[in-house]
């Protein structure tokens, strides 16, 4: 059964990589009457399809999907790229009369859309930026590290970028980067949020990513890889920046082989899971649900979805309450 939409609220779906978001949202999206928005900071990228386990057309089972696909994987693309176009997205959903279902691990995205920061606005100092940019990579992530050491943690010392961008926001501001986008204290932005996370036992979800990381690689992934770099993506572009991605360049190059990368993006992965798994645990707006040993999604979707409808009903009662 399809309940009446609520336009005034926004539905997330958030948890680690590999921990079955993108089911769970479709089978909100079904019923509720919902349209996805992807926040899925590589899924953004044209190409790059397998490595970023983007949703296939049948996969997607019929359910309309935003923000994916709208960057050209050689270009920069920021979260206040992000934010505009998700905006836009969700206002036409909104008038579609539609629900929107946020889903991604992307803990940024979350907070771009629903709290009022800006990080994004923070002023630039372009002197200061060229000096960085010609230090070493390594010595620019250690600096980071000593101002700002959760950036650090979250971000690779060859995203040199973002690093930089760390550095020149501390220069600037006095603060860290973190302080600017980790606060879940801020004041709300938009609508109503109901986000619910999901996870597993950490030896299931480290299983779940190792075979992923196997099948990604069956599918095609070192191919992906291939077409993007003769393609001309520039190997040094945010993009190719990302988990697999920049381990299995050096394959492409000849300088180690496939046995060799496959370990090293698996263990990539594992890091990145527990950070995203550090940063939805700190946002006390998530709702946990917790897959237990159960292989099957149906009892999941069930309490999921028994939750949502729950929140919805209730801020629905407050509106009439208020008016």
């Amino acid at each position: 059964m399809i309940i009446q939409a609520l336009p005034s609220a926004l539905i997330a779906v958030v948890g680690p990589t590999a921990s079955g978001k993108t089911a769970a949202a479709i089978a909100l999206c079904r019923a509720l009457g919902g349209e996805a928005v992807s926040m899925d900071s590589m899924q953004v990228y044209r190409g790059m399809d397998i490595g970023t386990a983007k949703p296939t057309q049948a996969e997607q089972g019929g359910v309309v999907h935003h923000l994916l696909d709208v960057a050209d994987p050689g270009t920069p693309f920021s979260v206040a790229d992000y934010r505009d176009l998700a905006d836009a997205a969700i206002a036409g959903i909104g008038a579609r009369g539609r629900q929107t279902v946020l889903v991604g691990g992307t803990g940024l995205y979350l907070n771009a859309l629903t709290l009022d920061m800006d990080f994004a606005q923070a002023p630039a100092d372009a002197d200061f930026r060229r000096q960085l940019e010609g230090e070493d990579r390594e010595l620019l992530h250690a600096r980071l590290a000593q101002v700002d050491p959760q950036s650090a943690r979250r971000l690779h010392v060859n995203d040199v970028r973002r690093v930089v961008r760390a550095l020149e926001i501390h220069h600037l501001t006095g603060k860290p980067m973190s302080a600017h986008t980790a606060d879940f204290r801020a004041t709300p932005r938009g609508p109503t949020l109901i986000a619910v996370g999901l996870t597993m036992e950490r030896s299931l979800l480290h299983a779940h990513i190792n075979a992923r990381v196997f099948q990604m690689i069956q599918q095609g992934w070192l191919e992906e890889v291939i077409r993007l770099l003769d393609a001309g993506v520039p190997e040094n572009s945010q993009a190719m920046q990302a988990i697999g991605y920049r381990e299995l360049a050096p394959v492409v190059r000849g300088e180690t082989k496939l046995e060799e990368a496959i370990p090293r993006i698996q263990l990539a992965t594992r890091q990145y899971a527990k950070r995203q798994l550090t940063w939805f645990r700190r946002d006390p707006r998530v709702h946990w649900f917790d897959w237990g040993d159960d292989p099957e999604p149906v009892a999941l979707d069930a309490a999921m979805l028994a939750y949502v409808r729950g929140r919805l009903d209730c801020f629905a009662t407050l509106a009439m309450t208020k008016a």
